[in-house]
């Protein structure tokens, strides 16, 4: 693999911190990426990610899909076009849909049966 394969990324955080920069295979997916990320994410940070479809990869205001590799990427945006040039990634965190629907669960009170029975 040649210097000319590689990407230099970082990663912003929510709160303005980076992950990187760090130099990637323009042949690796995005779901590899997101497996970096994580083993990377700062471990002081609460909310730290445990599994690839809790992240959210932005760039050029496109979400990048899971299963893209970064070159097929590069042809709808534009990463690491120029050499030198480090290009930055906004990650977003989605919570996992269980750990909603637990706190919902949580949150709403006891619903109470009513009748509505017509006698006539």
């Amino acid at each position: 693999m040649g210097d000319e394969d590689l990407i230099e990324l970082k990663f912003r955080l929510a709160d303005g911190t980076d992950i990187g920069p760090s130099k990637y295979s323009q042949f690796m997916t995005v779901a590899s990426l997101k497996e970096k990320i994580i083993a990377q994410w700062p471990k002081d940070k609460e909310n730290a990610p445990k599994m690839i479809n809790e992240v959210k990869l932005i760039n050029g205001g496109k979400i990048l899909e899971n299963n893209k590799t970064l070159s097929e990427a590069r042809s709808l945006i534009t990463i690491g076009e120029l050499p030198g040039i480090v290009t930055t990634m906004h990650v977003v965190l989605r919570p996992p849909l269980f750990e909603k629907k637990k706190e919902k669960l949580q949150n709403d009170p006891p619903r109470k049966s009513h009748c509505v029975c017509c006698i006539l």
